[in-house]
């Protein structure tokens, strides 16, 4: 890892330079252009116009939408950005994800990244996201995640096409010995109106791709849109539905071998022997290698088929090194106790003062909760996998990846070549939600690849192998008191949360050879951030020190915070003998809360909240601000019979733009189901140090006859976009927990849910 090492330090040393105003290198390599990775990658006879947009003579347009297609639809939506500006439509386009590039980095998920709530648009929230920006600069990390895709391309994509169709029309012009504004263009042809003659986009392409576009863009107005704003079908629908080979694990080459992994149960530490004979001896097995990398010790199984390789696995002798951390969840949950009872590592969102104000309070005027999650896995649908061919010095990859920059660099320093020599194919992907942003995939792809003489390698976990091994969501632990007016008003919260910092379990595998401080705004997020008026409050965070494996996982903090202050927030408004809708608006006085307030009195309406329920059914209500965009939801439940039938959901997404809402709507629901689904049982816990879960008969997802009916409603009153991946997930969960209160007076604070009551 010390190439990566030394290339990250020298892109601090420039952001320095250019965050301070210094050095003048500093800011030409910030102003500088990045390479266009189209300029190599090209078809020969393809015009290149910029990193985004390439037309064959034939007129083949091809989009390059370099977000990671893991189901969200974010490749229509990036393609229909260009294509609306291009003026063509979208089935007269190809799709390509494209290479690694830093001209493809993703600012957006930088930039919102301080401790500053997303309505904060004062002086300092505004300079710290501009420092954010030059951050995102430098680091060029090309990225899917955050929700943060559609957000980042809506002005480069659109761009992108304009400035496409712009030299072809001049170049058309040219050729006509006309104006290029008397020219018109409409799917993919230019007409010249006075005399009817046309030609393809194609024709010109190349003598067009030699022009300058103007500096200043002229983008369509929303009120001129064909394409966006306009539910689309799906880019990749009909591949899909016909099993195109388009995933990782699809992938077929010539002379393949083929792989699997068996790496150390116990975090952190690795073998202290291992007796290969027995798996060695398994028909099919050709070698088992040694794997030592920054996310994992263990071993690769190399065979001639996947069942092979996986019995080989099976078979291999391991005793395991014993690590330092708690051996089982009860000793974990100890660990946050103990975080939770030190002094906070940083503080969020302080207002007023809070020690005063819970100093002069009645005693019988506060109101104490304490909540807990635990850790949860990604699982998603298609296991981790990648195929990886290491020849004469190169490396070429195939993996479904959500940061294809960070396998590209990893897997070079991992061989010791230049990351220039490691091609990624980057494959549509079987579900993501922040698993495949992970390096450990490709790390053991290219280790294994290095030790088969040249032949590619396919190399597929088992389930148990991916759900043992994953980067968890943390558990976490959140303490919240409020202090009350005589008549329930919320005057003081105090908030802590303990948890491990997901920061730095990424960067010490990812870049560690970095530094890692300051205030994680991940582990307050969907806390201090949310649009609510309390006088005096602080939130405190408290980092657990365990060494287990954490990621992003959909939603990141917002999916433990929204559970623990909207169902802190619920049990004060019942406590209180108060509306749990009216109670929130009371609190969200600020005129920056405006979209909180519409969207919560619009699902209100939706679910005709406040009416008369049978007798056993019960609604609740929470809404939570994440990635831009403000949701409310209403889950209604049946307890009659003694078991939780989740019966129906309704939401109500704020994005402040929405340019497909058929997708953003299908966002929705799969972020409610994700959510929901780790109410019903999902839990990761430990014994004898390792994960006790394997597959999805003891880690199991919300099943089809469990699922609500699920209606979705969009707003634009938000003064900025925003995301649309994972915004459902949060408020889905104590929504879900305040209606189960409703309807039977149980208030259950710890996930899952199924603890404390079943499920149908």
């Amino acid at each position: 890892m010390s190439r990566l090492g030394t290339i990250t330090r020298r892109s601090f040393m420039g952001l320095g330079a250019a965050t301070t105003g210094g050095l003048a290198v500093g800011y030409y390599f910030y102003t500088k252009p990045f390479p266009n990775p189209l300029a190599t990658m090209a078809a020969e006879g393809d015009a290149v116009f910029n990193p985004y947009v390439k037309i064959a003579p034939d007129n083949t347009i091809t989009i390059i939408t370099p977000r990671a297609e893991m189901g969200q639809g974010v490749h229509t939506t990036l393609a229909a950005l260009a294509a609306e500006e291009l003026d063509v439509s979208l089935d007269q386009i190809n799709v390509e994800h494209g290479l690694p590039g830093k001209a493809y980095y993703n600012e957006a998920m930088i930039v919102d990244g301080g401790p500053f709530p997303f309505f904060d648009e004062g002086f300092i929230a505004k300079n710290a996201r501009g420092s954010m920006k030059v951050v995102s600069r430098f680091l060029a990390l090309q990225m899917t995640g955050g929700s943060s895709a559609t957000i980042d391309a809506f002005v480069k994509m659109r761009e992108a096409g304009c400035a496409a169709r712009l030299v072809l029309l001049e170049a058309a012009a040219y050729h006509w010995a006309v104006d290029a504004k008397t020219l018109q263009t409409a799917g993919g042809i230019i007409t010249n109106p006075a005399n009817g003659a046309t030609m393809t986009y194609g024709t010109i392409a190349t003598a067009a791709a030699y022009l300058k576009p103007p500096s200043d863009l002229p983008l369509r107005p929303s009120s001129e849109w064909k394409i966006l704003g306009k539910s689309q079908p799906r880019i990749e629908g009909l591949e899909k539905v016909t099993g195109g080979r388009i995933f990782g694990i699809d992938v077929q080459l010539p002379d393949m071998l083929y792989g699997t992994v068996k790496i150390s149960p116990r975090f952190g530490v690795g073998a202290v022997s291992v007796n290969k004979t027995s798996a060695l001896q398994v028909d099919g097995v050709l070698d088992v290698i040694e794997i030592e990398t920054t996310t994992g010790s263990g071993f690769g199984i190399i065979a001639e088929n996947t069942w092979a390789a996986f019995q080989g696995a099976e078979a291999l002798e391991v005793e395991w090194a014993t690590p330092d951390y708690p051996a089982d969840t009860g000793g974990m949950k100890s660990t946050l106790d103990t975080a939770m009872a030190t002094k906070a590592d940083f503080t969020l969102g302080k207002a007023g003062n809070v020690e005063k104000e819970f100093g002069k309070t009645a005693s019988d005027n506060f109101f104490e909760a304490i909540y807990d999650v635990p850790y949860l896995a990604h699982t998603t649908m298609e296991p981790m996998n990648a195929t990886a061919h290491f020849q004469d010095g190169k490396l070429q990859m195939w993996i479904g990846s959500q940061a294809p920059g960070l396998a590209q660099s990893t897997c070079a320093s991992l061989l010791d070549i230049d990351p220039s020599d490691v091609t990624v194919n980057t494959m549509r992907m079987g579900g993501g939600f922040g698993r495949r942003a992970e390096v450990d995939v490709a790390l053991y792809a290219a280790a294994m690849a290095a030790k088969t003489d040249g032949r590619p390698i396919k190399v597929t976990w088992s389930r148990e192998e991916d759900t043992r091994h994953d980067t968890y969501r943390p558990m976490a632990k959140g303490r919240f008191r409020a202090s009350l007016t005589d008549d329930g008003a919320i005057t003081g919260l105090d908030v802590g949360i303990a948890s491990p910092s997901i920061l730095t379990s990424v960067l010490g595998r990812t870049f560690p050879s970095l530094p890692v401080g300051g205030p994680e705004k991940i582990m307050l997020e969907g806390a201090f951030d949310q649009p609510l008026t309390i006088p005096n409050r602080r939130y405190n965070a408290h980092i657990a020190d365990l060494p287990i494996p954490v990621g992003f996982w959909r939603s990141v903090g917002n999916s433990f915070n929204g559970f623990f202050q909207e169902s802190f927030i619920d049990e004060v408004a019942h406590n209180s003998g108060k509306d749990p809708l009216e109670f929130r608006l009371s609190m969200m006085n600020e005129d920056e809360h405006f979209p909180a307030r519409e969207a919560l009195k619009k699902v209100a309406e939706m679910a005709n909240w406040g009416s008369a329920l049978p007798a056993g059914k019960g609604q609740g209500i929470a809404h939570t601000l994440s990635f831009g965009t403000w949701v409310a939801q209403v889950v209604q439940v049946d307890v009659t019979d003694g078991t939780v039938k989740i019966e129906k959901v309704w939401c109500v997404a704020d994005l402040g733009l929405v340019l497909d809402p058929a997708n953003v709507k299908a966002q929705m629901m799969s972020g409610i189901v994700y959510g929901l689904s780790q109410a019903l049982g999902q839990e990761i816990t430990f014994s004898n140090h390792e994960v006790e879960q394997s597959n999805f008969h003891d880690y199991d997802a919300m099943r089809m006859h469990q699922c609500p009916e699920i209606i979705v409603e969009l707003l634009e009153n938000s003064h900025r976009m925003g995301g649309a991946g994972e915004p459902g997930t949060p408020p889905s969960t104590p929504a879900l927990a305040n209606a189960i209160f409703a309807a039977s007076g149980k208030r259950i604070r710890n996930m899952p849910l199924s603890h404390a009551i079943d499920f149908t």
